[in-house]
């Protein structure tokens, strides 16, 4: 359960910087510039999904409630994988962004 959270997080957060830099580039701003703003227009959204999921898998890495010493790993997991993908996410994506675009013009469809 805690891997299929972390990869709909994670894909969800890469679309959004994408996405983003994707109509910038469409309306001819430059690759960097244009994963520059995607990055620094949708930190706000990751970090407040990221901190959200983070909060409420707390409880299950602490061990609060019943029964709930199974699940621990679990909630390790989470949010380990949460704080790498946020760290992933905000440098790495645009960083294979900018180096993919390099030399390339996206065209009318969309497609590069």
């Amino acid at each position: 359960i805690g891997i299929i959270v972390l990869i709909g997080i994670v894909t969800k957060n890469g679309i959004l910087i994408v996405e983003f830099a994707n109509q910038r580039r469409e309306q001819g701003v430059k690759a960097l510039d244009a994963v520059r703003e995607a990055a620094v227009s949708r930190l706000r959204p990751i970090l407040m999904t990221s901190l959200a999921t983070v909060l409420g898998a707390l409880p299950i890495a602490m061990a609060l409630g019943a029964a709930s010493l199974s699940r621990v790993s679990m909630g390790i997991a989470i949010i380990g994988g949460l704080l790498f993908s946020l760290v992933l996410t905000l440098f790495v994506i645009p960083a294979i962004y900018t180096y993919l675009s390099r030399n390339k013009k996206l065209y009318d469809d969309g497609a590069y």
